[in-house]
């Protein structure tokens, strides 16, 4: 069993910022992509930031020049810096990441964390 827990949400003032953690855990051979994803009240989910398994970044036009994601594979752990938060980064994130579990047999599993809550004050 493969699991992502994510944790690092709460109540932040526009203008701060937080850092969200997101661990995975269970029987990994090695993780390739992640990412982090949010959803808003009445939005669909959409992707905030993905990063390779070689470090390569990208992110939404949205979240670029404030928000950092990086990855600690000896943690088998993805983070998201946010700074610079504006109330419409109020959202549920969820951190995905394809993981290969198993060693004998291994298969691509995509796998979601149950979310953590960032609400954004004006």
């Amino acid at each position: 069993q493969v699991q992502l827990v994510e944790s690092g949400g709460g109540l932040v003032q526009a203008g701060g910022s937080l850092r969200l953690s997101c661990a995975a855990s269970g029987s990994i051979f090695s993780i390739n992509a992640m990412g982090w994803y949010r959803q808003a009240p009445g939005k669909q989910r959409e992707l905030v930031a993905h990063i390779t398994s070689g470090g390569t970044t990208t992110y939404a036009d949205s979240v670029k020049g404030r928000f950092t994601i990086s990855r600690d594979n000896v943690k088998n752990t993805v983070y998201l810096q946010m700074n610079s938060l504006k109330p419409e980064d109020t959202a549920v994130y969820y951190c995905n990441a394809i993981i290969i579990k198993g060693s004998i047999a291994p298969k691509p599993v995509l796998t979601w964390g149950q979310g953590t809550q960032v609400t954004v004050s004006s």
